[in-house]
């Protein structure tokens, strides 16, 4: 008797959903706390965290129902069989269209459109009430519905120019890869995220921000002198119109070896009045490039890449694998959505273990900026960034271990604060 490989999956995905909602509770409880973590009263004022406490619970109402309703569709979709439905139906639009459903090339492309199309269907009533009820009524969503869906429409003008070339390769490698496939999966990957990584800034996210050089001032001197002393190859300064969009503020760098770039937020030099602090915030950023976390992270993630890839070619020829999820033959695409799910206990493990690892980083990457003296700037940035953003300043220990990427405010100012070590 073949091993019930989708009821197992559905199985696994339905715990994994238990015991998220069960962090998502304790989160919740904490977050109905009435008063200020010790190490934040007078730091923090209470208007702000009265602000923050509301944010942040509507953001978990939100939540709940999101998530019920994904684990519900997503359920469903495995147990009954509308993969392998749909999989089939697209071939018969296809012959009806006069196109070749034999070929699996145009048949996958067929059934990735009709996947985006549902997506994008039964996201929308999300997307619109959490950016225009719960974002809007906090005063951070600042874009129309005009803006909304020409954003919108342009992800899918992207997809569709973008993802074709990317997914008849990928099936190609697949067919005709042989006993190298897993490595010939990862080098091609490995060239289309390095494209992207260069493309993207330049050409894609241009398309729906305006970037501006910094202007000449004494913020932007700070920065390039900051930059200079670390000897970072900083080629151009940007700022960026966030502001047409939500009034969350963030800074970031990107670029290939001699051709750097940082990008601030126009909302981040609004919030942060003191120019110490931003530029505070970018020697936090930068010390993440000094101590080569970037690298290091890159690594981490094509290493599993590999690995996935590897996982994936010892199970693509299954057949009980794919006639357990419904399917009578064995498409390339349908196998890798298949293994995704078959590896979501491993995954789990490795997003828990790839956040730890995160937090050290961010730990280190401020110890950094402290070293540099940027330690009461940085303290006062991460304090006005929390405020305006209205994060969370009650957090569950559990919860905030399994899903935050970034330590919590106290954990952090904790760090800062405490004396350096001296040595003999």
């Amino acid at each position: 008797m073949a091993f019930p490989y989708m009821e197992a999956v559905v199985g696994f995905m339905i715990l994994v959903y238990i015991f998220e909602t069960y962090l998502d509770l304790r989160q919740h409880a904490a977050l109905k706390l009435p008063n200020l973590p010790k190490p934040l009263v007078g730091v923090i004022s209470q208007e702000k965290f009265e602000k923050s406490r509301a944010y942040s619970l509507d953001k978990s109402n939100f939540h709940f129902v999101h998530e019920f309703v994904t684990i519900l569709m997503d359920s469903a979709i495995l147990y009954f069989g509308i993969l392998p439905w749909f999989w089939k139906r697209c071939g018969e639009v296809l012959v009806y269209a006069g196109f070749n459903a034999e070929n699996e090339i145009i048949h996958t492309l067929a059934f990735l459109a009709g996947v985006m199309f549902w997506s994008q269907i039964t996201d929308l009533p999300f997307s619109l009430y959490s950016t225009f009820v719960i974002e809007a009524r906090h005063g951070f969503n600042k874009q129309t519905l005009l803006l909304f869906f020409r954003d919108m429409i342009k992800g899918i003008i992207l997809a569709i120019v973008i993802g074709p070339p990317i997914v008849a390769a990928i099936i190609t490698i697949v067919q005709k890869g042989g006993p190298y496939l897993a490595i010939y999966l990862w080098g091609f990957m490995l060239i289309v995220s390095l494209i992207m990584m260069t493309v993207y800034p330049v050409l894609i996210a241009p398309l729906f921000n305006k970037f501006t050089p910094l202007p000449e001032g004494e913020l932007r001197t700070k920065i390039e002198n900051l930059a200079s002393s670390l000897k970072f190859p900083l080629k151009k300064l940007f700022v960026v119109d966030g502001s047409t969009r939500s009034s969350h503020s963030n800074a970031y760098m990107y670029g290939f070896f001699k051709n750097k770039r940082i990008v601030l937020y126009d909302t981040l030099i609004q919030q942060c009045k003191n120019e110490e602090e931003v530029v505070a915030v970018i020697a936090h950023e930068l010390g993440h490039w000094k101590l080569n976390h970037t690298m290091y992270s890159f690594i981490a993630v094509q290493i599993l890449t590999l690995l996935q890839f590897g996982g994936y070619t010892l199970v693509r020829n299954s057949k009980d694998l794919f006639q357990s999820f419904g399917f009578d033959t064995q498409p390339v695409l349908i196998g890798l959505i298949i293994f995704q799910h078959t590896v979501i206990p491993l995954q789990h493990v490795v997003s828990l273990l790839l956040n730890l690892v995160s937090r050290a980083f961010e730990f280190l990457a401020d110890a950094f900026a402290k070293k540099l003296g940027y330690a009461v700037p940085l303290r006062a940035g991460l304090i006005k960034l929390q405020e305006e953003n209205l994060s969370s300043m009650n957090t569950d220990p559990w919860y905030s271990a399994y899903h935050y990427s970034h330590p919590p405010l106290v954990e952090r100012l904790a760090a800062i604060d405490e004396p350096d070590k001296k040595t003999d």
